[in-house]
């Protein structure tokens, strides 16, 4: 039998720091995240990060928790549960880090009957720290539990048609009521080391303003090139005129060069370039999350109100939006179809 295993980043139970720290130390400590040899890792992130962290993420946590827990988790769990009245056969959500664990996702089918699983990452684009660590995790634990099991993935979709096409739509009715003077795409940030690191050709990616836009077999796994696809085709699809909009990449950690240029840098930097009226949408995010609803819809949002905007406004992720669930639906319907 078939069955399909969607995982999500994760979340701490609570946004108590005691429930954060260990939340954190699972997610610094993966090796696909913090890719330096693990006595370095267990220094910066037990020895330095996790003194001060958990307190300082507790309390972005409290500003965005709902009632019914984590926002990441919850939409994750309507989205999950909308996905599974759509398609025939098992459906199961499992989270990269924290609760419910990949273990628990593959557990649950594999009590349901199911021998051949797709998993599922929920992330457009490629990633060490996002795709490649969910695939490694999920392998570990279908080599250590469940041996029989047959196990394929999803590949990145940030360019498939009708990904773009639920994107552009969902972004088009969020804007509907908003007159823009600029739209912002701002995608999560990631050392360049790790644009390297994934490069198949060990010489495409240098970088350089050129290389993403040169036809490489680098691009299949190139976190980079294909956010900007993702920007240009939304781009494309809705005819946003050339000047209107930008890309920036958000969440860097101090110490490495990640990917230029800064959201929050380029942020600041718009209402003394005439931009009053801003949009803000996050492809790199399938849920809203810490990331979306702390980081850009209240902190980018002060911030660009503080140097002189006016208007702001966060673009919802696409959640459990009917357009991309029946979107997904179909992807694995025509998987399950599949011989």
């Amino acid at each position: 039998m078939k069955g399909v295993l969607l995982v999500n980043l994760g979340s701490p139970e609570s946004p108590d720091p005691a429930d954060v720290k260990p939340y954190l130390d699972e997610f610094l400590m993966d090796k696909y995240v913090i890719d330096v040899p693990f006595l370095l890792r267990a220094f910066l992130v037990r020895g330095i990060i996790l003194r001060k962290r958990p307190e300082k993420s507790g309390e972005a946590y409290r500003k965005i928790w709902w009632d019914e827990g984590s926002p990441l988790i919850v939409l994750s769990q309507r989205m999950h549960e909308k996905v599974k009245r759509q398609v025939e056969i098992p459906v199961s959500l499992a989270m990269r880090y924290g609760k419910p664990a990949i273990y628990d996702g593959l557990k649950e089918l594999h009590d349901q009957g199911v021998s051949d699983v797709l998993v599922f990452p929920l992330y457009p684009h490629h990633a060490m720290a996002s795709t490649v660590t969910v695939n490694v995790k999920a392998e570990e634990m279908r080599k250590k539990h469940f041996p029989d099991m047959k196990m394929t993935t999803v590949p990145a979709f940030y360019n498939k048609p009708d990904y773009i096409k639920a994107l552009a739509d969902s972004m088009a009715a969020s804007l509907k009521n908003f007159d823009y003077d600029h739209l912002l795409f701002s995608y999560h940030g990631i050392p360049e080391r790790h644009i390297r690191k994934t490069d198949v050709t060990k010489s495409h990616c240098k970088i350089d303003g050129s290389c993403c836009v040169t036809p490489s077999p680098a691009h299949e796994f190139c976190y980079r090139h294909q956010c900007f696809e993702t920007t240009r085709k939304v781009v494309e699809y809705l005819n946003i005129p050339e000047g209107k909009y930008s890309q920036t990449f958000q969440s860097r950690l101090a110490g490495d060069k990640w990917l230029e240029p800064y959201t929050d840098v380029e942020i600041n930097k718009m209402p003394g370039k005439g931009i009053k009226k801003l949009a803000v949408v996050t492809p790199a995010f399938v849920a809203d999350c810490l990331e979306t609803l702390e980081e850009i819809a209240m902190e980018a949002n002060h911030q660009f109100k503080e140097h002189g905007g006016e208007e702001f406004h966060a673009i919802p992720c696409l959640n459990d939006d009917e357009q991309w669930v029946s979107t997904m639906a179909s992807w694995l319907n025509e998987w399950a179809a599949k011989n």
